[in-house]
């Protein structure tokens, strides 16, 4: 299991969250998520301009495996995407906390944040997942 970076908040489902400090939040999958699915093959990315709710699905990543949701952990609305991957979906498994992102939102509710678990209490989630 690669290394979880410390100032990443995650969901259950394996999305992750990076705060950028300019009210915008970074979202990408955990090196976890990638490796089960692995390689992947195609990436649908929501659009710049989408309102996005917490929870719910707006993008998707596909492999040769399967085709997976990805869940934002916040709501807000889309303000950047990865576009990137659209040609280069495996940068996902390459380099899943860093070039692999796949959008960023306009949060609307920082106390959403909260809910989300901290990089510690996830790596005792894959814990538990792996027994």
């Amino acid at each position: 299991m690669s290394e979880i970076p410390g100032d990443l908040k995650f969901m259950k489902s394996h999305e992750w969250a990076r705060v950028e400090g300019d009210g915008k939040v970074t979202v990408g999958i955990s090196d976890h998520a990638q490796g089960l699915l692995g390689d992947l093959v195609y990436v649908e990315l929501p659009n710049v301009g989408d309102r996005v709710e917490a929870g719910n699905a707006c993008a998707v990543v596909e492999s040769v495996k399967a085709a997976s949701d990805v869940y934002s952990p916040v709501s807000g609305k889309v303000v950047a995407v990865n576009a990137a991957l659209t040609d280069k979906p495996e940068t996902i498994n390459e380099d899943a906390y860093g070039e692999g992102w796949i959008f960023a939102v306009e949060i609307e509710e920082a106390d959403q944040l909260n809910e989300l678990l901290a990089p510690d209490d996830y790596a005792e989630l894959l814990e538990e997942e792996d027994h």
